[in-house]
């Protein structure tokens, strides 16, 4: 979805033109696969952090085509809105030093960008759902000047036969509202993980990608707020799901078939199987023609990034124009520090080779409904929530992390290559925060009720502890 389209208009022959191109597509797609196409056994590590731009009042400040402009980095682009941006990264093999490469990377962007803005009297922030937004900053008006945008707001809204948006999300509080557009969706922040992964074991990292949703959320919540209502520790799950709410073919009546989305079931043997499941099940958003060439296959990776799977399946090419397969695990919210970040995605890619190096069936033990519901249990309650695992039993979210997955994690980093040393400062990170039981949720929750509710004051603060670099479970509470 990052790439610029010519049009906004589309007639009927369009759809029925990328449609076509798009069974040819998969047909080829497939086709490379049972010849041996997909070559490259490394794995490869990499990252996209969505980011806010924000006045010194704490709101939002929709800048970003000056901003962007001013900055000229081809590694940071837009976002929906005109107040967030996406920071981008070269990807890195996985080894020994990855991490740190990978935190020394973000670092330097981030400061450079920080510097960029602090020139246009503006400042980035990094976190899941802004405190201080208000429902009058998620207007088309604040919509970036990208052709793609304008098109994918009127093709949802015309695919819904112009029902309202409409948001139901129950925690602590309850908000209920609706809009005529999108632009709720810009209220959500992301930290993206990439994995590239052997094609031949990419159903097995694909479920198991799907089976660490649940504690790697549980550990990473940083989104409990939203228009001053507390909601779930992780509000941007619900919130993404409800603002693109569009069903496939079948509309809203098929509960299974939804845009943004855990997903049907487990892969059973191939991530092709996903790609059949694009063009079979969901209805094409931005029927573009496209010029380049159909062995990169452009069309199938358009109609692919209009479907938001929570772990989404991707399609890429090297220098030598060689195609591979990666996932991009995309749960984690943005923040609350670049440590606790990279600390994360350590988390996530040691958890995620253990489970897919294991030597049982690709289809995990654990039924998918089950891993279903545990991610969301993680998304609304933290390490609060009851989930389950792979060995029947049932566990608090922090006894699971401290007791399985962290040593899982550890034999996985040490795998691929990464020191002791380097595993534990990053997995340490986790650990601390999981015994804290502080969180950037429950961060700013805390914080929120020591400054009275003053979500502004909270705010102040929380970029404060960002800008000192120390990971949230050492950042203090109270005045």
């Amino acid at each position: 979805m990052g790439q610029e389209i010519r049009r906004t208009h589309f007639s009927a022959a369009d759809f029925e033109r990328f449609s076509a191109k798009l069974t040819d597509e998969t047909a080829s797609l497939r086709s490379l696969a049972n010849a041996g196409g997909f070559q490259d056994a490394r794995f490869i590590a990499g990252f996209e952090l969505e980011a806010w731009l924000l006045d010194h009042a704490g709101f939002p400040n929709p800048v970003n085509e000056a901003y962007l402009r001013t900055l000229d980095d081809p590694l940071v682009v837009p976002e929906l809105s005109r107040f967030n941006v996406e920071l981008n990264a070269p990807p890195i093999e996985m080894g020994a030093g990855v991490l740190s490469a990978m935190e020394e990377s973000l670092r330097v962007t981030w400061a450079r960008c920080q510097h960029v803005a602090h020139g246009m009297d503006a400042v980035l922030a990094m976190i899941g759902i802004l405190p201080t937004i208000r429902d009058d900053d998620l207007c088309l008006a604040n919509i970036s000047a990208m052709k793609r945008y304008d098109a994918l707001n009127a093709q949802v809204l015309q695919q819904r036969k112009g029902a309202p948006i409409r948001i139901d999300i129950q925690g602590p509080d309850h908000l209920q509202t609706e809009r005529p557009d999108v632009m709720l969706e810009a209220a959500t922040t992301s930290f993206q993980l990439h994995l590239q992964v052997p094609f031949h074991r990419a159903a097995r990292y694909y479920n198991a990608s799907l089976i660490t949703c649940a504690p790697l959320l549980a550990a990473g919540v940083n989104s409990p707020l939203l228009f001053g209502h507390r909601l779930w520790q992780e509000t941007r799950v619900p919130l993404f799901e409800q603002s693109v709410e569009l069903g496939g073919y079948a509309g809203l009546d098929e509960p299974s078939i939804r845009r943004v989305t855990f997903g049907r079931d487990y892969v059973t043997d191939s991530l092709l199987e996903l790609f059949e499941e694009n063009r079979e099940q969901y209805p094409v958003l931005l029927p573009v023609q496209l010029e380049e060439a159909p062995q990169r296959f452009p069309h199938l990776r358009l109609h692919n990034g209009a479907i938001w799977r929570w772990v989404r399946p991707l399609i890429g090419f090297d220098g030598a124009e060689r195609a591979h397969v990666r996932l991009e695990q995309r749960v984690l919210p943005s923040g609350p520090s670049v440590l606790d970040m990279v600390a994360n995605a350590a988390f996530y890619y040691g958890l995620v080779h253990a489970l897919g190096q294991r030597e049982e069936a690709a289809l995990p033990a654990m039924e998918f409904a089950a891993t279903r519901s545990h991610f969301y249990a993680a998304a609304r309650f933290g390490l609060e929530a009851e989930l389950g695992w792979l060995d029947g039993h049932r566990y608090s979210a922090s006894e699971l992390i401290l007791e399985i997955c962290l040593p899982l994690a550890r034999r996985g980093l040490l795998d691929f290559g990464l020191s002791s040393a380097e595993v534990e400062h990053y997995l340490g990170v986790v650990e601390a925060r999981t015994r804290s039981g502080q969180t950037g949720a429950q961060w700013q929750l805390r914080q929120l009720e020591a400054r009275k509710g003053d979500v502004h004051r909270m705010m102040d603060d929380y970029l404060e502890n960002q800008r000192s670099g120390a990971p949230v479970h050492e950042w203090r509470v109270g005045c």
